[in-house]
This record gives structure tokens, sequence and C-alpha cells, in this order.
């Protein structure tokens, strides 16, 4: 039987975990029917069957697997393979062939982005449990029952074939944590736990306290910020922003526009830093292996806040287009983000990023360089300060910009002149709509 193997979603994909099959063991499935949903380091996917036959299961829910590893096989000839399928389950997956390996691209083609994805049902067996003395239950079940104090050898699973699954934890938590045969063999340890976590509580003054495991996202998000603080020797300049001309820009452009929405000033931004970024192509660039690398190509990443983690998808080829335009691939990408829907294509290939929690009423602050990437420019609220303006003291809207850099490849005096290069396209407003 032909092999499915984990799919490549992105260009950083290393590995993928299975969150839930959308087709059981057995079915008839046709090419481009959605197979199985797929959590990788960017978002999670439909992948779509990519030929016709029987399908046989062989990598579970909540199974991690690298890219090109089986994950299933679909046999040939639709449903005359049925009856063979489920003697086939008894037999080990061969091994021997490897998996074919598809270009990204090709691979990404085939996706499907599926709405938020659902708890993962426990209802398949886990062929770990067969035999060896392993208390046969889901992964999700296993580590509820660790974080709630359950023993998992003492509770009957009531899924298929015995296997326990996450209500019987919740079950067996609601009724004190045991099972009865427990509690009439010490009756008196029952109310143990209870000491146990005022303990805790005294030990620690935190109270009691819960675990979360990440996402396979939030854990690419936490290494490659370690990462980044780890080996990018960094530094920082900031500049203030007379953004009057912003301003009356704009309105300008409000008025215009009629009933579509106004470009937002961060559009501004990003139209200004991609002109920028053409004039100093090391802000565009990255340092890998003791070489820069220079790209021809000026792709922006905008830092969106997503569920639960903070995405950057990308405008592509920032610096040709129009501040329209960018307004509307902005606003486009963060649905999509907020929506779940964003693929990975979308969130590739950034040269530069720009982060904003000005609409947090936030002035000033320092974001973290997204590597390889040679910068990343932060954007704080603007303010109507009192300053002084043609000999006078005025009023005017002040933003401030904050550039970090690495300083492998953007040194000292060229960040700052690169910098003063989008506060002069912005305090120039007119200029970013040539």
């Amino acid at each position: 039987m032909p092999d499915v193997a984990m799919p490549r979603l992105s260009d950083s994909m290393e590995e993928g975990t299975i969150l839930k099959w959308l087709k059981s063991d057995g079915d008839d499935v046709k090419r481009g029917e959605e197979l199985v949903e797929i959590e990788t380091d960017k978002a999670n996917m439909t992948y779509e069957a990519d030929q016709e036959g029987v399908l046989k299961i062989v990598a579970q829910e909540g199974d991690t697997l690298p890219v090109g590893q089986t994950i299933a096989q679909i046999g040939e000839g639709g449903g005359g393979d049925g009856a063979a399928a489920p003697a086939a389950q008894e037999e080990e997956p061969a091994a021997e062939p490897e998996p074919e390996q598809r270009p990204a691209a090709e691979e990404v083609d085939r996706v499907k982005q599926p709405e938020p994805v659902a708890t993962k049902e426990e209802a398949e067996p886990e062929p770990k449990g067969e035999g060896n003395g392993r208390v046969k239950a889901s992964p999700i079940a296993r580590r509820m029952a660790k974080d709630l104090g359950v023993d998992l050898a003492a509770l009957q699973g009531t899924g298929p074939g015995g296997r326990i699954v996450k209500s019987d934890v919740e079950a067996a938590a609601q009724d004190g944590g045991q099972v009865e045969e427990k509690e009439e063999e010490a009756p008196a340890a029952a109310p143990a736990p209870a000491p146990a976590a005022a303990a805790d509580d005294g030990a620690s003054g935190r109270g009691a306290t819960t675990t979360e495991d990440l996402t396979r996202l939030q854990q690419t998000i936490a290494r490659r910020m370690a990462e980044s603080k780890a080996t990018a020797p960094e530094f920082v300049i900031t500049c203030e922003v007379d953004m009057e001309a912003a301003v009356a820009f704009r309105k300008q452009l409000k008025a215009a526009s009629g009933d579509d929405p106004a470009p937002s000033f961060n559009d501004f931004v990003v139209k200004a830093s991609a002109l920028a970024l053409k004039e100093f192509p090391r802000a565009n660039g990255a340092y890998r292996d003791g070489k820069f690398e220079l790209y021809s190509r000026v792709n922006v990443g905008i830092a969106v806040a997503g569920q639960d983690a903070l995405i950057v998808p990308t405008i592509f080829d920032a610096d040709s287009k129009s501040i329209g335009q960018i307004s509307r691939d902005a606003r486009a990408l963060a649905e999509r983000v907020r929506a779940g829907k964003i693929t990975p294509p979308e969130l590739s290939s950034g040269t530069f990023s720009v982060s904003n929690l000005g609409m947090f009423g936030i002035k000033r602050f320092t974001a973290v360089i997204n590597p390889p990437q040679a910068a990343i420019l932060a954007v704080g609220e603007m303010t109507p300060r009192a300053v002084v303006h043609d000999g006078e003291i005025a009023v005017r809207s002040i933003m401030e910009l904050t550039l970090t850099c690495d300083h492998r490849i953007l040194y000292g005096a060229d960040a700052a002149q690169f910098l003063g290069r989008i506060r002069e396209r912005l305090e120039n407003a007119l200029s970013l709509a040539l």
C-alpha cells in the first residue's frame, strides 16, 4: 500500500503532530478529500489525500513524527480493499522504503486551513499498550492523570479495547482521584491530597498551581526567541518622529477613501521601512555562518496577536506596493491570524519585522529580533507633546520608534542612518505616495 508521509508544510517544519483524523481506519478516500489535521511549528493545517483507496491509519492522534515518516497508508482500488484493511492492522508498518519527499511548495498547495481546532477525542487504540504491561491510555489522559494525581493503573477504561480516555480521568478526579478499592484498603488516607496542597501553598505562597502544555507554535516561538537572545549581539536605538505631516496626509486619504478604511499609521511605518530597506541592504539581510545574506525582495513582517501566540505574517514586496495595498494586505492577514486561518506561506520569507504596541498605550518598548533577520522596529503610541518647533513651543503629534539590531551585520552608524531615513519618510509623508 502506498505510504502517506508526514508532509513538510512550511520551510522550517521538521516534525508535526497529528491533531485529528478526519477519516476513520478502513474508510474509502478520494483524491483531494480532507484527511487529517496536523499541528506544525507555524499553524494548524488540514492535509488532503493525494491518492484514492482504502485508508490504513499508522500514526495515532497526539503522535509527533518527523517530516517524511509514514502516518498512514492508502490502498489501491478504492472500496475493493475494505475487507483486507482490518487484518493489515495486526502487522508492523513497513519501515524500509524511504517515503518520497515532495518539495514544500507542492505540499503547501494541497493544504487547506481548518477552522480553529477542537479538543482532540481519544477514539483510537494505542499500539504501545498491547502485551508489554503498560496501561492503555491516550496521551491526553496520561497528562491529565499526572496533573490531577490519578492512578491510571487503578482505572477501568471505557474507550475501545479498554483504553483509558479523558472522560475516565475526569470522572476519577471528581471522585477524589482514587478508585474505591484504594479507599477500602486505606480509608484514612483519602483526604491526604488536601494537606499536601496546603503544605505546597504554605511553602511557596503561590496557591494552587496548574501547568499548561505549549502548542507546537508556542514551542517554536519560545525556541526562536531564546535563540535570538542567546546568539544575536543586539543593540537598541530610539528616535522621536514628528507625525504632524502624516496626520494631515491620513486625513486626506480618509476623505478620498470614502467608505473604505483609510490606511493606518502602522501602514505608513511599514511603507517607510520598506523604502528605507531598499537604501540600506544590510538592514534587509541576515548574518548566517560567517556570511552576510542580502535579499533582493523587501518582505516586511507585521506582528499580530493570535490565539495565545504572537504571529508575524508577511507583506511581500512592500517597497513596490502602495499604502492602500499595504493597508488591505495587513488587514486581511490580521483577520486570518485571529481566525486561525493563516497559512505557512504567509508566515515565511520575511526580511524585516515591525511590531506595534501603540494601540495599548505603550510609548516605547524593545522588540526581540526575529532570527535570522538583521533588525526589528518597535512602534510606540503617537501622543500630543509640547516640543520646540521652528523656534517656538508647540503641541505636535510625536511617535517613538525603537530599532533592535543584530550587531554582526548592522553596525551603529548604519543603523542610525537607516532609522533616520524611516523618520524622514514619515515626517514627509507625501514621499510615501511617490
